[in-house]
């Protein structure tokens, strides 16, 4: 178990979407770790707020493939130095989300909607107001985009892994909105007010994963027509495992993602690290460079493709990229 493990709640109430609606309740689910070090000001110092991706959520953080690569003595996020905060974005874990009984009556949240929600669960139930770094891999490293420009004077550092700091569009989009219609036009969705979870848009939710794939990887995976199927039916079954709703509002949340109008508010020490084996954040694309150049401190780092690297599933395996982060907090921020 990781030093000072606490799973908590904090329920915000008439939490006011940025589209209007109101929640009269809304849960966020968090998890800390290590222990707060407060300055003669009374200010905590040690803060870390880490960000999960769509697929997960505030235990992906405690899986060996990132928590054991992280949080030991000695690692980058060494518990016995840092605090770090790990909330359940809106819509995700344990936190509110439609699935919790509201169904379609759920607010349409947005990532904007998350951003505010973390926030106020740091300062009005944490009670902090700056942190030293933020960390966030793919969706996670979305919203520490959204947050850097936002929120320019709330944290020292930020750490974007697996994004792109653009709006949403091309492949991207594309891929999400396929998603998108294959559960509005399933014909057990009854406009998301079902009893059973819809069945029949899992058959193409695998389209996802292989643009989140490496090409490469999925080969050695499966390199017959047998092993292929086999490996879709897997996929499929893995779909069915997750409530439509759910789904739905998880990547609806990301259609106006663009923090490109923030770039020039961007005051925190940024690392930006990709993979170039990513089809969902392919480099060809060339949207981070030009962005880089205009942030007064901000280093992008295109991690090569290897036999360890998962396209973009790279993101959540730490041992391929923990050394940038080693070094980024080692050099002053």
């Amino acid at each position: 178990m990781f030093e000072n493990y606490q799973s908590n709640y904090y329920h915000i109430k008439d939490f006011k979407f940025d589209n209007g609606q109101i929640l009269a309740d809304l849960k966020l689910h968090y998890l800390t770790m290590g222990s707060p070090i407060w300055n003669s000001a009374g200010q905590m110092t040690n803060a870390v707020l880490l960000l999960h991706n769509t697929t997960g959520n505030s235990k992906t953080w405690l899986q060996p493939s990132l928590g054991g690569e992280l949080f030991g003595s000695s690692q980058a996020l060494d518990l016995s130095k840092y605090f770090i905060i790990i909330p359940d974005a809106i819509g995700f874990g344990k936190s509110s989300k439609p699935s919790d009984g509201m169904r379609a009556s759920f607010p349409n949240y947005r990532y904007s909607d998350i951003v505010r929600s973390i926030k106020m669960l740091l300062t009005e139930k944490l009670e902090i107001q700056h942190l030293h770094l933020i960390l966030g891999i793919s969706m996670g490293g979305m919203l520490a985009w959204m947050w850097a420009g936002q929120y320019p004077e709330f944290t020292d550092a930020i750490i974007a892994v697996a994004c792109q700091p653009g709006p949403m569009s091309g492949r991207n989009w594309i891929q999400r909105r396929i998603a998108i219609e294959a559960i509005r036009n399933d014909p057990k969705w009854f406009e998301g007010n079902y009893t059973e979870n819809p069945s029949y848009y899992v058959y193409t939710a695998p389209y996802s994963a292989l643009l989140t794939h490496s090409v490469k990887k999925i080969q050695e995976r499966a390199p017959t027509r047998k092993d292929s199927d086999q490996f879709y039916i897997e996929l499929v079954n893995r779909a069915r495992k997750i409530d439509a709703n759910n789904r739905l509002y998880q990547i609806e949340a990301s259609m106006d993602y663009d923090p490109s109008a923030y770039i020039s508010t961007i005051k925190a020490k940024m690392l930006l690290i990709n993979f170039a084996d990513d089809q969902l954040n392919p480099p060809e694309l060339d949207i981070i460079e030009p962005v880089i150049q205009k942030i007064p401190d901000a280093r992008f780092v295109l991690v090569p493709a290897s036999c360890k690297t998962q396209g973009h599933g790279s993101n959540s395996i730490a041992s391929i990229w923990k050394h940038y982060l080693e070094e980024f907090l080692s050099s002053p921020i």
